[in-house]
């Protein structure tokens, strides 16, 4: 792979896109890219102030618009919302990416996010079912982040782009 494709790191909240994504961007040199800092930026909330201010449609647009702003930019690693696997336009822009899925069984990522302000009303059991079938059109990679660590994601994305990892990143 050229340095000139952009990954794309996709999963449910709570898989660790982030900072999988940014072990992925440093390795590579690439810059980094996230729908959040994107969101708070542009529209003035998080995820969940969209979503209750101008309803999920709207954030699941503006989700949508990150990944395809960003695809069309210099090459970079983008964590990419759940949601936006859902627009056909997004998952045909996919098709020039290295598309890295980060997944782990539904009670893994609800602990996780039982943590979190992103959706208190977050249920994974019914966000795989709507977009397992998108993760699975786009993925190009695969990563049980119930059983990896983050370093071992992006060791295995180096490995499946054809590069070594970094001496000292191991």
């Amino acid at each position: 792979m050229s340095k000139n494709k952009p990954v794309v790191v996709i999963g449910l909240m709570g898989s660790g896109k982030t900072t999988a994504g940014v072990l992925v961007a440093e390795a590579l040199g690439l810059w980094f890219s996230d729908s959040d800092p994107f969101l708070k930026e542009r529209y003035g909330g998080t995820a969940a102030q969209i979503a209750a201010r101008e309803g999920a449609d709207t954030l699941h647009r503006y989700e949508a618009e990150h990944v395809l702003h960003e695809l069309a930019g210099e090459p970079k690693v983008i964590a990419a919302a759940a949601s936006t696997v859902e627009d056909p336009q997004v998952r045909a822009a996919l098709r020039e990416a290295f598309v890295v899925w980060v997944d782990a069984a539904d009670e893994v990522l609800l602990q996780r996010m039982r943590s979190s302000d992103h959706r208190p009303d977050f249920d994974p059991t019914a966000m795989r079912a709507r977009r397992e079938p998108y993760f699975r059109e786009v993925a190009d990679l695969v990563c049980d982040v119930g059983v990896m660590s983050p370093e071992q994601v992006r060791d295995a994305v180096l490995e499946a782009l054809g590069r070594a990892a970094p001496h000292g990143l191991a």
